[in-house]
């Protein structure tokens, strides 16, 4: 084996890190935060998908900008009048 040939199979490895580190650790993200709601669709709801389903297929279709749009969103307030964490 030679230096060319290591030097090629490190270069076909980058396009798998790139895919891995902004679609992979994003919908980790995503599926483990606790942030990310329940899996569930909320009780009346008429979608069949809950909040955390939601948000990864956000993250799966949008990207890197859909992950943003899921670690910079505002937390809704809490009915009784604090902020929810």
């Amino acid at each position: 084996m030679n230096a060319d040939s290591s030097a090629s199979g490190l270069w076909a490895a980058i396009p798998w890190l790139v895919l891995f580190a902004f679609y992979g650790l994003p919908l980790l993200h995503v599926a483990l935060s606790r942030r990310g709601g329940g899996w569930r669709p909320p009780a009346g709801s008429r979608c069949p998908f809950g909040p955390r389903a939601g948000w990864l297929v956000m993250v799966l279709m949008l990207g890197p900008v859909g992950w943003l749009m899921f670690a910079l969103r505002r937390p809704r307030p809490a009915s009784n009048g604090r902020t929810a964490r």
